[in-house]
């Protein structure tokens, strides 16, 4: 890397962490003088039971709000559309996002909707808000898309089955309550799922070509402190020790792969959750040992600067990262989540799967050029394993 190169980090959402710090949401509301408030979460969230002490404290402080938690994995266009139009009828003046990435990231796009007008795909790409939106409050609920601290929303075209995504900088939440007590509910399953996608943020982040000091330095801890904590959160779920590790975690590979990018596993991630609506963090904890192998050969040293990270040791760049990919591929085994075939992929999509990983705005970002034909052929070797 050339510390000539210019670059520049922006960091607009205020970070409130630490137990507890849920309770700050009326004062946080208060400050942004917001009374008019629209909860956005998912049925699960619901079924939890973690909205309950949100409306509680939103009740006590006296500020009008309503829920809509009709948001989708992998949020689609008409989650968007309709939850912008309950918060344009409504008139909120604010928005409270609980959950992972599918409601923080479908309540950036309805703020986006509700003050701009049209549709979400309308501001695909980077620089297509003028003006502000409505006030975000983002309280995160996993540990893995880091949505809370991003300038990204990714939707999904339920038409075409493409991810696409909504970026600048005034679509950052204005305020994220970063609680470890938030994460306790999740299950096995998920911890491990999105706790691979903070890990894949991290890694591409460390290793995409729009890479930085700043990014790189919040993704090797990100690295360090994912690899320490995410086995021991997903079989001792109630251990708050490991959740806040996850946690811390997750959002420095979300600041990190924010002020980077990600790169082709994301990708190919997105073309198969826009096609089969596979959940977002499996497919990055499938794809990314393959497509870091194929990546090698261009971003030895920054594998091994991983592998060091997560505390192994080598005696030369080479076996360090290979030591990197061995160790990833082990983790993704440990914590139990599937292979590729699990994912029942048709060989006859793979055209389409791999012209829209080449589609993805990320993928001029990987270490390694990928066009078509690279893409078919990782999507071929996942498909062999």
């Amino acid at each position: 890397m050339s510390y000539l190169t210019n670059f520049c980090f922006e960091l607009p959402t205020k970070i409130e962490y630490g137990v507890g710090v849920i309770q700050k949401l009326s004062d946080t509301l208060s400050d942004l003088k917001a009374e008019k408030i629209l909860i956005i979460s998912d049925k699960g969230i619901g079924q939890c039971g973690l909205l309950d002490a949100i409306r509680d404290q939103l009740a006590a402080a006296g500020l009008d709000h309503k829920t809509f938690d009709k948001v989708e994995a992998n949020p689609k266009d008409y989650n968007v559309q309709q939850g912008a139009q309950i918060a344009a009828d409504f008139k909120a003046e604010g928005l409270v996002a609980v959950g992972g990435g599918s409601p923080i990231d479908c309540a950036k796009a309805i703020a986006v909707v509700a003050t701009h007008g049209g549709s979400a795909r309308d501001y695909e790409g980077r620089g297509m808000i003028t003006k502000e939106t409505i006030p975000l409050i983002a309280i995160p609920t996993t540990a893995g898309s880091g949505s809370e601290v991003t300038f990204s929303a990714v939707i999904t075209d339920s038409r075409e089955k493409f991810k696409f995504s909504i970026k600048a900088t005034k679509n950052a939440p204005r305020v994220a309550l970063v609680d470890p007590e938030m994460t306790m509910t999740m299950p096995p399953g998920l911890t491990a799922a999105t706790g691979m996608d903070a890990l894949t943020h991290a890694i591409e982040a460390f290793t995409s070509r729009a890479a930085t000091p700043f990014s790189n330095a919040t993704a090797l801890y990100a690295v360090e402190l994912i690899t320490q904590h995410l086995k021991t959160a997903v079989f001792d779920g109630h251990n708050l020790e490991a959740r806040a590790g996850m946690l811390m975690g997750s959002v420095l590979a979300a600041i990190a792969f924010s002020h980077s990018d990600v790169a082709s596993v994301h990708c190919i991630a997105e073309a198969l959750g826009g096609k089969y609506d596979t959940p977002h963090g499996v497919c990055n904890a499938v794809v990314l040992p393959a497509m870091m192998e194929y990546n090698m050969s261009y971003c030895r040293e920054q594998y091994a600067r991983i592998a060091a990270a997560m505390g192994l040791r080598y005696k030369s760049i080479d076996e360090g990262s290979e030591k990197a990919i061995e160790a990833v591929n082990n983790l993704v085994v440990e914590v139990n989540l599937p292979n590729f075939k699990s994912f029942d992929v048709k060989e006859k999509d793979f055209e389409e799967l791999a012209q829209n990983s080449v589609n993805n705005g990320s993928n001029i970002d990987n270490p390694r050029p990928m066009t078509k034909k690279d893409y078919l052929n990782v999507l071929g070797k996942l498909n062999s394993l």
